[in-house]
């Protein structure tokens, strides 16, 4: 954590955050510069603040951690609320940043209803828990292909599909301290083949949709939403006061899907990264 002063006066402040015990920091968590100053000098300021801390803070030839800040759903329509981000966006900039992805920060509330599986019951999916790791990373894997996630396709270009994959469900799903009994695997009745999944969990915040999945082979056929209702149903019967999600705002589908289901979009991440 760092700040700007001019004697007394906060001008600035940045912190990075990080797992506990994972000996260096994740993310940019918090960039602010004092919406007083002018905004010529708002940049300079909290330019000059990020690139000392940077420099102090990161180790160099390193990766350097994303900077995520969350914004209202309409912060483009509010005029001070989106110079205050353009500011920010700015700063980041300055020192190297590229904008990489908005993304849609969705919310189920208790009293919402959970879509019911639609057409024939012959049709319809059955449910599963997984049968270990294995099969969720090799279905992650699966799921990779035509992924509409900025994050995995960004991925991709420097790493194999299964070395994708298992670096996400290593480095956040397997962390998750909440019952793998939740993980849900969508199958055919008939044949018992995967079509998709879903990872219900709690991050130590809030109980998430936590990855979602229609397989290549099904997509296209509405079946993404009887998938996220069976995640909401169980995190329902958990008696969770509340379901997260996100997803890219480019990626309609599943926002679109997420509408669907009764989530509202109660707020978005401006998500920024260095080369």
């Amino acid at each position: 954590m760092w700040v700007a002063l001019d004697g007394e006066r906060l001008l600035a402040r940045a912190a990075w955050w990080g797992r506990l015990g994972a000996g260096v920091p994740s993310h940019l968590d918090i960039l602010d510069v004092d919406d007083a100053l002018p905004p010529d000098v708002r940049v300079d300021v909290g330019a000059d603040l990020l690139r000392t801390a940077m420099a102090a803070t990161l180790t160099p030839g390193t990766a350097l951690p994303e900077y995520g800040r969350y914004v209202p759903p309409g912060w483009r329509e509010e005029p001070a609320v989106r110079a205050g981000v353009e500011v920010r966006m700015a700063v980041a900039e300055r020192t190297g940043a590229q904008f990489f992805v908005e993304r849609l920060r969705m919310e189920w509330r208790p009293g919402t209803p959970i879509p019911a599986p639609a057409g024939a019951p012959a049709a319809r999916l059955a449910f599963r828990p997984p049968r270990d790791e294995a099969e969720i990373v090799a279905l992650m894997t699966d799921a990779l292909t035509g992924t509409l996630d900025a994050h995995s396709r960004a991925d991709l270009t420097r790493m194999p599909p299964e070395a994708v994959a298992r670096t996400h469900f290593e480095d956040e799903l397997a962390r998750y301290t909440s019952p793998r009994a939740w993980w849900r695997v969508a199958v055919l009745p008939a044949t018992g083949e995967p079509v998709g999944f879903v990872l219900p969990a709690h991050n130590g915040y809030n109980p998430i949709i936590a990855y979602l999945a229609v397989l290549p082979a099904h997509r296209g056929r509405g079946r993404i939403d009887e998938i996220l209702a069976e995640g909401t149903r169980v995190l329902a019967a958990a008696d969770a006061p509340r379901i997260r999600a996100a997803t890219d705002l480019g990626n309609t589908p599943m926002a679109a899907a997420f509408h669907r289901a009764g989530y509202a979009n109660f707020g978005r991440e401006i998500v920024m990264t260095w080369p």
